[in-house]
Order: C-alpha cells, then sequence, then structure tokens
C-alpha cells in the first residue's frame, strides 16, 4: 500500500500529540509492506513519515526544489535531514525554489503515486496555493482516496 500525505504545519503540541495517535492507528490497519510519501516539512508531512518508519515501513521523499530544506523553519533540518537520511528513495523536483507551484507539484506527483492520501486537516479551505485542501481536491480529481485526519480537540494556529 502507499500512501501519499498532506497536512498542516505548525501544529500546536497538543495536536501534535493527537494527529500521532491517530497517524498510528491509521496506519496500523495496513498489513504487509507499507509505503509512505511525503514532502517531510515540518508538522504533519514529517510525522506521518516517523510513524510510518516507526511501523516497519519504507519512506520515499518527493523534495520540490533544490533549496526546499533552507526554505523549511531551522529548528526542523535535524529531523528533516535524519528523515531524508532514512528514506528509501528520494524524488528530486528540478525547481530551483521552494515556491508555492513547487509545493503543489510535488504533491500531485506524490498523489499520483499513492494508492490513497492521508489528509492531516482540518477541512478548511487552503490558506494559500497548494495547501492542503488544494491537495486534496487533487486527489479527488483524480480518483485517489482521500482519509481525513483531524482528531477531536486538534486545533490550528
Amino acid at each position: 500500500m502507499r500512501l501519499a500525505v498532506t497536512g498542516h504545519r505548525g501544529l500546536a503540541q497538543r495536536t501534535v500529540e493527537l494527529v500521532q495517535a491517530a497517524l498510528r492507528t491509521e496506519l496500523g490497519q495496513y498489513e504487509g509492506s507499507l509505503v509512505g510519501l511525503s514532502c517531510i516539512a515540518d508538522g504533519a508531512d514529517a510525522l506521518f513519515a516517523r510513524a510510518v518508519l516507526d511501523q516497519g515501513g519504507s519512506l520515499v521523499v518527493i523534495v520540490p526544489a533544490v533549496n526546499y530544506r533552507d526554505k523549511l523553519p531551522e529548528e526542523h533540518h535535524a529531523e528533516y535531514d535524519d528523515l531524508l537520511g532514512r528514506a528509501s528513495d528520494v524524488v528530486r523536483l528540478d525547481f530551483p525554489d521552494s515556491t508555492s507551484e513547487s509545493h503543489m507539484v510535488a504533491s500531485v506527483k506524490m498523489v499520483e503515486m499513492a494508492d490513497k492520501l492521508v489528509a492531516v486537516w482540518d477541512g478548511k479551505p487552503a490558506r494559500g496555493y497548494g495547501g492542503t485542501a488544494d491537495v486534496v481536491n487533487a486527489a479527488r480529481d483524480r480518483a485517489v482516496p482521500v482519509t481525513v485526519i483531524w482528531p477531536d480537540g486538534a486545533e490550528r494556529d
């Protein structure tokens, strides 16, 4: 089973804990070989990637742009580097700059490689092009099933 992820960044600690538990429950239903597809940004992407690896699955990382890591929060760099180092495959897109366009192209690439999309999503419209709602819509447009994870008590800034 190949699962892609999309989801919110900048989650409060309580929401991180709720999402971690919900992701582990969701991923726990897949037996056999599980492959997680993620851009491993801070927030939902990294939480999902870590949960896939902890369950014994493999990780495929999609890197949207040459300077993608540099544009992520500095406090996330160590986690990003660790997850990237544990990936079984890395797909690097040719965009030089980390932009909304490169992120959306990377997300669509993940969706097209996946059997299903896991969306850590509050159900609200995207705050900018390439946001979680846009990725969910892209999956639905391609008839890729979507599982939404937003546990009771989860909040977004």
